[in-house]
């Protein structure tokens, strides 16, 4: 990489693990993605909210040994502060942890630099829940008359 106008776009997610219970079955495959160059991790950090609201950083060695995590030692671009680690924090339940990951969406970055050079510019994105998703082709189903289209 030659620089930030050379990336691709770079993503968030907080992920929320119930009674601080992480199996550890998801981590295989976001390794997976990285070492075929489809998202490269910038940061990864985990956090725990307290039953009585507090927020605190948890370092890899704190979350036992049930889980390797040796692998994303390191993984930290220094894009991640307190203060972000603390708002992560808000949107967890009491009682329940957190992985954050910042990550470059890899498969964009050729698009991305094209799109620039073209002067182009990102000015709006956003994610769609799963849940919406099936929510909204529900309402869909439920308006189509069986056997029927709604084109007229």
């Amino acid at each position: 990489m030659n620089g930030i106008e050379d990336m691709g776009p770079v993503d968030y997610v907080v992920i929320e693990f119930p009674g601080n219970r992480m199996t550890g079955e998801a981590f295989p495959l976001l390794v997976d993605l990285a070492e075929r160059h489809v998202v490269r991790i910038l940061d990864l950090a985990f956090v725990r909210k307290e039953t009585d609201g507090s927020v605190a950083a948890l370092e890899l060695r704190d979350l036992g040994d049930e889980v390797d995590l040796t692998v994303f030692e390191g993984a930290s671009s220094g894009l991640l502060d307190q203060s972000d680690l603390d708002e992560a924090g808000h949107a967890l339940e009491p009682g329940n942890s957190a992985a954050v990951l910042v990550y470059e969406n890899l498969w964009a970055a050729p698009l991305a630099r094209a799109l620039r050079r073209s002067g182009a510019q990102l000015v709006a994105g956003g994610r769609i829940p799963v849940q919406a998703l099936l929510a909204s082709l529900e309402a869909t189903e439920e308006t189509v008359p069986p056997g029927g289209s709604t084109a007229a």
